[in-house]
């Protein structure tokens, strides 16, 4: 949907009058803009600190060649492009059609006629690529738009000619881990079988609504990418030995794109014939949508540097109420398509499982945003970070500093780029920088969090890797850093040998001295782990754990002082995911370590049992979502605070687990939970994640007081600064927090 331009939006580039913005991330800008006889293009701009980068620029240049080869029949035909302006820019074709992963989260997994028929285009597609000696590298379904005349692939930001690696490290992957290939993800280059392995992915995205190797982290990804077996659950049985050959970790075995579309489909019929109603019907909204007037430009905000108040053209946000969006089901719910993005989105500002576009506005009962800044929460995991009078978010490049009564960039620091190199204690950052210091270890800093400079070196770990997928900074507090890290020296090449050699340590901050180093078999005793997160409580430090080659995650205890093991309790997969472990999030008091996923589970801190259980027996035939029926906890004041499926927050007795309330429904507002955050919880209200934003829940008369809407994924409180902070894929949020 498009947006209303800023006060700051340029009124022209080059011939070309912008009209509207369609979404903005990381690296740029895209406008729906009119050329002087009326046609609407989408115009897709760079950020200016990200244009005064050479390499970018010729980066740029390349992907405005790629598209160009790719041409209107398969891509979005480029029009105009001006790589060399103060502002590089490039004009392309206006797409009259939802990428395929807003199309299946409307619609749901699409026919099997419809996959074949849109394999069969997209492999016309790369073929035409391939034939020019260019590979894409980047294919998944926020790159692939479905239009009535058929599929066209979209963002060729790190297309490159075969053999060509100037503008990448060897060694290193670049692309999407969820559809890379085997290959790719091993930093190796990316042929045209590379595309089909992608290919492939995208069609068990649209038969089955997954991707083939699941979700998670990054390096969890790359890892089912290179060893696992794709999951085609879901797909249909004639069908899924087609894509099973295309994901052969043997480049060799895949077939061709000419192969795979002859075994698809035989090219008769219309491709539009091919595809289901509900989806004709969205395609049909969003070509309608593009003649609408476009919203009124947003005003400059006043001294206050208060955002204004939304225009009045400006689209407000739509719902449906929660108990009529649940009856719908999973059929295709056009009456959210107003929700819906618009039609040409760059992908640098989208996540594969997260929000789609920045809200236009809130909420009509939320508050005006103190604040917005275009950064992203890269990774969704520890950050951002409150810091004293900033915010520290993790964005493509960079850890930066975020003012936090204005939300402008007061420092940024190049060299942490990633959420599992820093912690903090709340008055400094700690970090690790990958091989600062050429091999000779793990090199441990510290950093002002007034201006984001290293004040010193804490620490450097001779017997342990600099890399970054080889340590990771799990907490600091008391004066003690805590990190896992892999031991220098180990070369093996199996996952589970590597995942023997990491260890758990204990760094003193001013000395620098290591206090103890245990095997993370202290807290997974089965195959060696990496601590995913952690809370110091009293004489304990309490991890959790997930193990490196199974499905399982251990909660445990070890003694703060030496290391040594208190009590380990494993968790099966079915009790507890991955997602829901985010770094100092950890739901801890002086008692209980609190976990949850079909009930609520309170961990004695003493010996890690249970002490009370929630929610067996309690609304049984309640929706659940992904097996879940609880997210994840937060705890305070001796209270527990969790979501309950799709009905909403449940507060507990901290020591018995009592019910105290359940939130009173409102019928009137879309507001069913999302069950993979927790709670955020101030004086006044409690702050629970919703599908589409968040709400305010009051905590004496247990209903919300107001919700607002946001695809952030992130919630955390700056309490000295009185702001709950929500961070997108695109950008870092203000708003008041009582």
């Amino acid at each position: 949907m498009p947006t209303p331009l800023t006060h700051d939006d340029p009124q022209t580039l080059g011939a070309y009058r912008l009209i509207a913005r369609l979404g903005s991330g990381g690296m740029g800008t895209v406008y729906l803009a009119r050329t002087a006889g009326g046609r609407r293009v989408a115009l897709k701009t760079v950020h200016a600190r990200i244009a005064s980068d050479p390499a970018f620029r010729t980066r740029f240049r390349l992907e405005t060649d790629a598209a160009r080869v790719i041409g209107g029949l398969h891509g979005a035909a480029v029009f105009d492009a001006d790589p060399l302006a103060e502002t590089p820019w490039m004009a392309t074709e206006y797409v009259l059609g939802p990428p395929l992963d807003d199309a299946v989260s409307l619609c749901g997994p699409l026919p099997e006629p419809s996959v074949r028929a849109l394999g069969a285009a997209l492999s016309g597609a790369l073929s035409q690529l391939h034939r020019s000696d260019v590979v894409h590298r980047d294919l998944k379904p926020s790159n692939v738009m479905i239009t009535a005349y058929g599929p066209k692939i979209i963002d060729f930001g790190i297309a490159r000619a075969l053999g060509d690696d100037r503008l990448t490290r060897t060694g290193t992957a670049a692309g999407t881990p969820a559809y890379m290939s085997p290959e790719q993800a091993t930093g190796l280059e990316h042929t045209p079988a590379g595309d089909v392995f992608a290919l492939a992915g995208v069609l068990v995205f649209a038969a089955a609504g997954h991707g083939p190797f699941g979700a998670g982290r990054p390096a969890d990804l790359l890892y089912r990418v290179r060893y696992a077996d794709p999951d085609l659950s879901g797909v249909p049985a004639s069908l899924a030995p087609v894509l099973a050959l295309c994901l052969h970790k043997d480049p060799a075995r895949r077939p061709t794109t000419g192969e795979l579309a002859a075994r698809l489909h035989d090219g008769h019929g219309e491709f539009a014939d091919h595809l289901p109603p509900p989806l004709l019907g969205e395609i049909s909204r969003r070509a309608a949508e593009v003649w609408q007037p476009a919203p009124p430009r947003l005003p400059a905000p006043p001294e206050s540097h208060e955002p204004p108040a939304p225009a009045s053209g400006a689209p407000a946000p739509s719902g449906l109420p929660r108990r009529r969006l649940l009856a719908v089901g999973g059929g295709c719910v056009l009456g959210l398509a107003a929700a819906g993005t618009g039609a040409w989105m760059w992908s640098a500002g989208r996540s594969e499982g997260g929000g789609k576009r920045k809200p236009a506005s809130a909420a009509s009962d939320g508050p005006r945003p103190l604040w917005r800044a275009d950064v992203a929460d890269k990774w969704q995991r520890q950050l951002p970070m409150p810091l004293g009078k900033v915010v520290a978010t993790l964005s493509d490049d960079a850890l930066r500093g975020l003012d936090t009564k204005k939300g402008t960039e007061v420092w940024s620091y190049p060299l942490l780029t990633s959420g599992q190199q820093i912690t903090t204690d709340g008055e400094a950052v700690y970090g690790f920088l990958p091989e600062y210091d050429e091999g000779k270890g793990l090199s441990l800093h510290a950093f002002s969090p007034e201006d984001g400079t290293m004040r010193r070196r804490v620490a450097r770990l001779a017997d342990f890797n600099g890399a970054v997928n080889d340590a990771e900074m799990i907490a600091a507090a008391g004066g003690v850093l805590y990190l896992a890290a892999r031991e220098k020296g180990a070369s093996s090449t199996d996952y589970t040998a590597q995942a023997k050699d990491w260890r758990l340590l204990a760094v003193d901050q001013r000395t620098g001295k290591k206090l103890w180093q245990r095997s993370t078999a202290v807290v997974y005793p089965n195959n060696g782990a990496t601590a995913i997160s952690a809370r110091a409580v009293g004489k304990r430090l309490i991890v959790a754990a997930r193990g490196a080659v199974s499905s399982e995650f251990t909660v445990g205890a070890v003694d703060i002082g030496t290391g040594e093991r208190i009590w380990s309790t494993t968790v099966p997969r079915e009790r507890l995911d991955s997602s829901f472990l985010i770094p100092g999030q950890l739901a801890v008091d002086r008692e209980h370590v609190y976990v949850s996923s079909g009930r609520v589970w309170a961990l004695k801190l003493s010996d890690g049992k249970v002490a009370w259980e929630f929610g067996d027996d309690r609304n049984p035939g309640d929706i659940e979502q992904n097996g879940r029926r609880y997210g994840p906890p937060a705890v305070r004041d001796a209270v527990v605070y969790a979501a309950e499926g799709s009905r909403g927050l449940v507060a507990l007795d901290a020591g018995t687990g009592k019910l105290l309330w359940a939130e009173e429904e409102d019928l009137t507002k879309d507001d069913t939970p999302r069950l993979d955050s927790p709670p955020v919880i101030g004086e006044k209200h409690v702050y629970a994640p919703l599908t589409d934003g968040i709400s305010a829940v009051d905590r004496r008369t247990h209903r919300s007081v107001w919700t607002y809407a946001t695809p952030a994924l992130r919630f955390v409180a700056h309490e000295a600064a009185g702001l709950l902070i929500a961070a997108d894929t695109t950008t870092v949020t203000a708003l008041p927090f009582e």
